[in-house]
């Protein structure tokens, strides 16, 4: 099997009171380990690749390898551009093959908005490549981008219906709560979700899917790790797993999760080269790392986006 686009994915997931996982993967290794833990359940998936991170990989390279570990999986896989927002990156993404890609262009006003998602989403429709994009700001860091709002600015149902009636989008990022990075929250602040919002945005758009960014849960005992073995991400806090499984029993069909997998995979390598000092073998490092990237996949996928055995 190759690689497939989002639409008609999030559709079966809207349809079945599922979520589909959305991992970042920043290298080819990490890429291949989050292939390996949705196949140990057989799910579909959803390979996220960053603007920062198509730079550095090269988008031939990159669809290369999805489409590569897409037919030896045997699974639905879209190859996904995150959050870009330059419409260029976009089109050459689409012109190499990825199956999905996000235009964010929230930081601006909502016409303008429009018009800079329009460009993108009228560009991919010509070449069969399923759209995301965004209204309202999260919190927090992707890559370059930087919000200093502590919530950001939620998403208005009615800027949504106009947005996603207007451009024509596949799917929709808002903002209810999440938050980029692993500082969602700050020491004793009780994490919450704005699940009114959804349920307007829902009632106001029938059937379209929802997608959830900054969903990341910062599991204790990986943020452990990372602490106990040299890392300084003290008190960092994520959103509740059953926050995120009620999110995906409603509209939201897609979710993100980029801190868990860099928590897990960079707390893990740190742990591999204090416990082997005098080891300089790459895969002797590392694989315990990619293990422990798959075995979060499959236990994301398993108990709160509900998409196991849906491949």
């Amino acid at each position: 099997m190759g690689l497939v686009t989002t639409k008609e994915m999030l559709k079966k997931a809207y349809e079945g009171g599922y979520a589909i996982g959305s991992f970042n993967s920043d290298s080819l290794d990490i890429m291949n380990a989050v292939v390996s833990g949705a196949k140990r359940v057989d799910s579909p998936l959803i390979i996220a690749i960053s603007e920062a991170v198509v730079k550095s990989m090269g988008p031939e390279n990159a669809v290369s390898a999805a489409k590569t570990a897409a037919e030896n999986a045997g699974l639905p896989i879209a190859l996904h551009l995150d959050h870009s927002r330059n419409t260029d990156i976009c089109k050459t993404c689409i012109d190499s093959g990825f199956t999905s890609v996000m235009i964010d262009a929230s930081a601006y006003e909502l016409e303008k908005n429009i018009a800079v998602t329009k460009e993108v989403v009228d560009y991919a429709h010509a070449h069969g490549v399923s759209t995301e994009g965004e209204l309202g700001t999260l919190s927090g860091v992707e890559d370059d981008l930087v919000v200093d709002e502590k919530y950001g600015q939620f998403t208005r149902p009615a800027d949504a219906l106009e947005y996603v009636s207007r451009t024509g989008i596949d799917s929709l990022a808002i903002a209810i709560g999440t938050a980029h990075g692993a500082y969602k929250f700050k020491p004793g602040e009780k994490p919450q979700l704005r699940f009114d919002i959804l349920e307007e945005v829902e009632k106001l758009l029938p059937g379209f899917p929802i997608v959830l960014h900054g969903a990341s849960s910062v599991p204790k005992e990986r943020l452990d790790i990372f602490n106990e073995y040299g890392g300084q991400l003290p008190e960092a806090i994520g959103i509740p797993p059953e926050m995120l499984r009620e999110a995906a029993s409603k509209a939201v069909c897609k979710i993100n999760v980029a801190t868990d997998i860099r928590v897990c995979y960079w707390g893990e390598i740190r742990r591999q080269l204090a416990l082997h000092p005098g080891s300089f073998d790459r895969r002797s490092i590392l694989q315990p790392a990619l293990d422990a990237v798959a075995d979060l996949v499959e236990a994301k996928i398993s108990t709160v986006l509900g998409s196991a055995g849906k491949a």
